[in-house]
């Protein structure tokens, strides 16, 4: 393989920080991983990150907007919301009670996930959840 060929595909969409669009973002994402066994779990991040966006971040005001990326190589999916960031809420990983309303979201995802990452830019945040492929998928994440 020349040095420069990836066998990574990466996707990308950007929806109006709308709470409808989340279940578009939840379409794309197993539209994409079709057939993968680590689709439902990919989806189920993608509908906390990208609701989140929507609810606690300036995506979900106004003219607001985010930002998913779905990276897919032979042992990694990745996949990743940004939001227009810019509130005092800190994305945090949290034990609520049983009769909380609201805080499981990133947890679930954390669970889900083998990495999160969670970095914080001037122009909004990036949550990143990696999804690895088990050893004994040769060549594809499924």
């Amino acid at each position: 393989m020349h040095e420069y060929t990836s066998r990574a595909q990466v996707w990308g969409l950007s929806c109006p920080g709308r709470v409808e669009e989340v279940s578009r973002a939840r379409r794309w994402t197993r539209d994409i991983l079709r057939g993968s066994p680590m689709a439902e779990d990919a989806e189920t991040i993608v509908s906390e990150l990208s609701a989140n966006a929507v609810l606690h971040t300036a995506s979900g005001r106004d003219y607001g907007t985010f930002h998913l990326a779905l990276a897919l190589s032979p042992r990694v999916v990745a996949l990743s919301v940004t939001d227009a960031g810019a509130t005092d809420a800190v994305p945090k990983i949290g034990h609520p009670s049983e009769d909380a309303i609201h805080g499981r979201g990133l947890d679930i995802v954390n669970t889900l996930a083998h990495r999160l990452v969670i970095l914080d830019g001037t122009q909004g945040r990036t949550i990143t959840a990696e999804l690895f492929a088990g050893p004994h998928r040769a060549g594809r994440p499924w």
